[in-house]
């Protein structure tokens, strides 16, 4: 089961369990009042928990299958570590968030508290108004290249940044050229070929979501600006987070996106990078 990661559900968890963070690990209760609005279901939330204790972001005492459906939710939990109660819930394929959950054991990690600073200055967006932001889960072998490629602290910033990038791209290159690598990403990875995860997440990424945006790109030229300008572009727009850089995210986001393409499209999108960004695609 594919569930979405939620990077306002995110900052709620990690804020929860930083409020009663002492010693070690400690007593965490989640209310279904923390999550009002956010359309949660059960598996979501122990999604989110498993997802941020696997990566490390959190240390916490529970195990199972978090991606489970509603039915299977009794055994997912160690009845011994966690208080784990449901108010008319069960049978339903996938029931609302329980009124009470009690987490007994967590605490961040330094990982989680770092992650939890970046998101206290910057809170995300759909904090203030709008629906989530999520990131399929199975999109995540993807992102979280960027963002080790990258040095960047999480996926979230690994797909703002990701999309930056490609915006500032497809700008380069003709409406055919952009579309012909929207479309290879789309396609199913050839048996013959290697280290190939083609799917339809990334193709999204690679699709700018703002209508204005793609209209506006399906009938300009493409635009002449030369490699500081593109540097630039990412530095500015994309809100780098400190320790990483402009270069490192380019090349991080070219190394990841040319293991999905083939070798005419790479070297089709070469021709409309500029000097020093050619440079970096090439040895990516």
């Amino acid at each position: 089961m594919t569930i979405a990661l939620k990077d306002d559900i995110m900052y709620i968890l990690l804020r929860k369990i930083k409020e009663g963070d002492g010693k070690g690990k400690h007593s965490v209760d989640f209310q279904a009042t923390d999550f009002t609005g956010r359309d949660l279901t059960i598996s979501d939330f122990l999604g989110h928990l498993d997802y941020l204790n696997q990566k490390q972001y959190i240390e916490a005492d529970f195990t199972g299958n978090a991606y489970a459906n509603q039915e299977d939710v009794p055994d997912l939990i160690d009845q011994e570590q966690v208080d784990f109660r449901v108010a008319n819930t069960f049978g339903a394929p996938d029931g609302p968030l329980p009124h009470l959950i009690k987490f007994n054991k967590a605490k961040l990690t330094e990982k989680g508290e770092k992650m939890l600073e970046r998101m206290e200055q910057d809170p995300p967006q759909a904090m203030k108004s709008g629906p989530s932001i999520s990131i399929a889960a199975k999109d995540t072998p993807f992102l979280e290249k960027v963002a080790l490629k990258a040095e960047l602290p999480d996926i979230f910033d690994a797909r703002d940044l990701t999309t930056v990038v490609y915006r500032t791209m497809r700008d380069l290159m003709t409406t055919e050229a952009s579309k012909a690598v929207e479309s290879e990403l789309h396609q199913e990875a050839e048996e013959n070929a290697q280290n190939k995860r083609l799917q339809d997440e990334i193709a999204d990424l690679w699709h700018d979501d703002n209508p204005i945006v793609a209209w506006l790109s399906k009938i300009r030229p493409p635009l002449k600006f030369d490699a500081d300008t593109f540097i630039f572009r990412i530095e500015k727009e994309g809100g780098l987070p400190q320790g990483t850089t402009g270069e490192k995210v380019i090349s991080a986001v070219f190394s990841a996106t040319k293991e999905e393409l083939s070798s005419e499209r790479i070297s089709e999108v070469a021709q409309f990078l500029p000097g020093k960004i050619k440079d970096m695609w090439e040895s990516a």
